[in-house]
């Protein structure tokens, strides 16, 4: 009985062990369930560095549960192992280390350093991130040249800039004043996985591009704002202008006329001359250098002067126009017509006063209202006298008509009923004593 006893105690207990264990086992899974493990996360970042400069490498981890961190360079050499370094480089440094992050240096980065180093985590199961190291090699000092120095207007130039010896391969850009112009480029691989790259800038040159700079522009992640440029030399033929020195305003007879010629190229023209087209200039006329001097003006000298100027690149010219008008001419005062018999005609005004259909057309439309009043005025005067003197010569031909073989004589009265001879002289008045007083008269 003791031992039936026993035996129940002992199975009892067994299940009362297994009931325990079995909410101990209950109570952990429902722990777990309310409480997850969060899982472990190894992060590292790709760097990019100028060649000599500093590169900064970190491994991070997050939730770390105490696991061992450790870096391996692209050889996958130990760097460091926690903050420890078997590795006998004296550039690497520690910078930090904790459990959530390993971070190193590596100084004065040279071309060998370039590649992938590996963050290792020592967990379950273990965990590995990558780094990639990229070296940046700046290029060196970008070279432009140009086919020549000197470039005429018209002509097409081109000019070359290369950059040599970078990494990666730099792009080039150009720039011609504020303008941005598209070029050609090539790019070259060297033995040392260098990059040379070359461009060339073809176009027209113009007068305006002289003195305008040419800007090579060299973009590259390692350096900024990397540039040089050359001026453009453009050599031009030479521009023309002709000013009028006087008179001012409309030109006209008597006056006089000064031109001066402005000419500017490149090179400085080198000869300027004064000629008329189609005719001689004026032989009166004087030449100074670039002066053109006429005085005493007359419609004879109208006309087009040319002035012609000429340098290396060639010559070019302006041209001056020249029309003269009338003198300026005031009314005439009325005076009075003294009356003569003298037949000769009139002055031969109205010929002077009426020019050619051509001119007379030119004259309207070039003269000013003023100056066309001056010649009705003078026109209507000119009729007056012609009228007054044709008015004259009538008058003048009815007297002359009318007194045509006339005269008169005192002759004895009364002869007319005389006899005879003798009687007639005795009855005459006065007789012989008046006889020497007889006067005749005649017009």
């Amino acid at each position: 009985m003791k031992q039936v006893s026993n035996m129940a105690n002992t199975s009892n207990g067994s299940l009362a062990t297994l009931l325990i264990l079995f909410t101990i086992s209950a109570a952990i899974h429902t722990g777990a369930a309310q409480f997850p493990v969060q899982s472990q996360n190894l992060i590292a970042d790709n760097i990019s560095v100028v060649e000599g400069e500093t590169a900064i490498i970190s491994c991070r981890v997050k939730n770390n549960d105490d696991s061992v961190i450790q870096l391996l360079n692209p050889n996958r050499q130990t760097i460091y192992f926690r903050d420890v370094r078997p590795l006998k480089d004296a550039r690497f440094q520690l910078v930090n280390f904790s459990d959530n992050e390993l971070r190193v240096s590596l100084s004065n980065v040279s071309l060998s350093d370039e590649g992938r180093y590996v963050c290792q985590l020592y967990s379950d199961p273990p965990q590995e991130a990558y780094a990639d190291i990229t070296v940046l090699i700046p290029p060196g000092n970008p070279i432009i040249e140009s086919r020549e120095d000197i470039v005429r207007e018209g002509n097409e130039t081109e000019i070359t800039c290369t950059s040599m010896g970078s990494k990666p391969a730099a792009k080039i850009r150009w720039m011609k004043g504020n303008k941005e112009l598209l070029g050609k480029s090539k790019v070259e691989t060297t033995y040392d996985r260098m990059f040379t790259v070359t461009s060339w800038l073809r176009f027209t040159v113009r007068r305006e591009d002289d003195g305008v700079p040419v800007v090579c522009i060299v973009d590259h992640p390692a350096v900024k704002d990397f540039q040089t440029q050359k001026y453009l030399e453009v050599q031009y033929k030479p521009e023309v202008t002709i000013k009028v020195e006087l008179p001012q305003g409309l030109i006209r007879e008597g006056e006089s006329l000064e031109l001066t010629c402005q000419a500017k190229g490149k090179p400085q023209p080198h000869q300027v001359n004064w000629v008329k087209v189609d005719d001689d200039v004026p032989s009166h006329a004087v030449i100074t250098g670039s002066d053109l001097y006429i005085g005493n003006l007359n419609k004879s000298y109208n006309g087009t002067y040319r002035c012609v100027a000429s340098n290396s690149v060639g010559e070019t010219y302006a041209d001056y126009i020249l029309y003269v008008r009338d003198a300026l001419t005031t009314t005439p005062k009325p005076t009075t017509t003294t009356t003569t018999t003298a037949t000769t005609s009139p002055p031969d005004i109205t010929q002077d006063a009426a020019p050619s259909t051509e001119a007379a057309a030119h004259d309207q439309q070039a003269e000013p209202e003023a100056q066309r009043l001056d010649h009705a005025v003078i026109g209507g005067v000119v009729a007056v006298v012609v009228f007054a003197m044709l008015c004259l010569l009538i008058v003048l031909g009815r007297y002359f008509a009318r007194h045509k073989g006339t005269y008169f004589t005192h002759e004895a009265k009364g002869a007319d009923d005389a006899a005879d001879a003798d009687t007639a002289i005795i009855n005459a008045e006065g007789g012989h004593n008046n006889s020497d007083e007889k006067k005749e008269y005649y017009i």
